[in-house]
């Protein structure tokens, strides 16, 4: 018999990722700040058809919230800074005080970027240069300090020799951001930006591992060892080391997971904190997630505790998309119901449904409660009308409702 039913995995996974906390009144930078560190990392995304991917998470736990606040949180360019900006599950905000959880990671790249032959160790000379231009000058994005703006090398997504020296640096944890200028990263060193208390601090890498392999069993309620390394994005040796060593020391837990299979039919081993508890009653959801929320942001996993089978159709071609150029998710609930395509044209202050599709099982309320999504998803980003495209089963409905 397993630890753990379907159901409860499922109740689990939504709670401990901070779902059913809607505020009633408005919103604080307190608030996003709490759900930022309940989530531990906060994935960035540069597409913004409806919303930037970093502000969506927030809106599916919270509700209604000013996308100021957040701006004043995490963008603006400001010291001491609150969060920062790290590869941690890809380009993520993590609180400053994980720092010293990643200077092992650091510390690897920077002895990687060092050797003969490598890409950094061969432009040294550049990059002390922006380096040393960013001690003297103050923060700047990569077009203020790059002066070959012009000159492409075909590769690294095109990026110039002086991009890729800043961005070599900020992998290495010489420099940082200290917010962001029209989506560009405003760098600057290290030393302005994390306090010496947290830089002098040495966590060995083992321990660091441990901490973090925690925490994502934490964040993520119930979980395998894919869904654990895939939290802060480590291979699976040094993750299932790490929690080998959390289980031994009662930090950490195995259990099973009803339906968790291996590949031989046998159960899939799980993890959870000691202390977890199966929420007693129904959490009520109502929202759309992003791609990029770590709910979903585990395709497998998505599909293992919802049965749902999600792709993102940006590199698709329009004709064989299925669901949609950017569809989100919609969870009601403990289910992920239905996906949806919206487009903020902000100009006509229009909300544009551009695709709506249901999945096989849905509530007997479900086009009520998507229309409340929609109009909700509207009055958020300022929208005064909404418009529905006649493609998918629910943009059907959808349209009966909204008219």
């Amino acid at each position: 018999m397993s630890d753990f039913s379907l159901a409860e995995a499922k109740a689990i996974a939504i709670a401990a990722q901070g779902f059913g906390q809607r505020r009633t009144g408005a919103v604080t930078a307190k608030a996003l700040s709490q759900t930022i560190e309940q989530m531990g990392v906060l994935q960035l995304d540069s597409v913004n058809v409806f919303e930037r991917s970093h502000y969506l998470p927030l809106f599916a736990r919270l509700g209604n919230y000013s996308s100021g606040i957040l701006d004043d949180l995490l963008l603006s360019e400001h010291t001491p800074a609150t969060h920062i900006e790290y590869w941690v599950h890809e380009a993520s905000f993590i609180p400053i005080e994980s720092w010293p959880l990643w200077q092992f990671k650091m510390q690897a790249a920077r002895e990687l970027h060092a050797q003969p032959g490598q890409w950094l160790a061969e432009h040294r000379k550049l990059a002390d240069s922006l380096l040393e231009r960013l001690r003297k000058d103050g923060p700047a994005t990569f077009s203020q300090l790059d002066d070959t703006r012009s000159e492409r090398r075909g590769s690294w997504w095109d990026w110039s020799d002086a991009k890729r020296a800043l961005e070599e640096l900020f992998h290495d944890g010489v420099i940082t951001t200290v917010g962001r200028r029209n989506f560009q990263r405003v760098y600057a060193p290290v030393e302005q930006v994390v306090p010496e208390s947290l830089r002098s601090i040495a966590i060995p890498e083992n321990d660091a591992r441990r901490t973090l392999v925690a925490d994502a069993v934490r964040a993520l309620g119930v979980a395998t060892l894919s869904d654990v390394a895939d939290y802060y994005r480590m291979k699976s040796a040094p993750a299932k080391a790490a929690l080998d060593s959390c289980v031994e020391s009662g930090d950490v837990v195995r259990v099973t997971v009803e339906g968790w299979l291996d590949k031989n039919g046998n159960p899939l081993a799980a993890y959870a904190l000691p202390q977890l508890t199966i929420p007693r009653s129904t959490i009520t959801v109502n929202t759309i997630l992003t791609p990029f929320d770590p709910l979903t942001w585990n395709r497998e996993r998505a599909s293992r505790l919802f049965g749902f089978d999600y792709k993102i159709e940006i590199y698709t071609p329009a004709a064989k998309r299925r669901f949609g150029y950017y569809s989100l998710p919609v969870l009601m609930d403990d289910s992920l119901v239905a996906r949806i395509d919206l487009k903020a044209d902000r100009k006509s202050r229009t909300l544009i449904v551009r695709s709506a599709h249901w999945e096989p099982e849905r509530p007997a309320d479900g086009i009520d409660r998507l229309t409340a999504v929609v109009r909700e998803a509207a009055e958020w980003r300022g929208l005064d009308t909404i418009s529905v495209e006649d493609w998918g089963d629910a943009s059907r409905d959808l349209r009966r409702t909204l008219g």
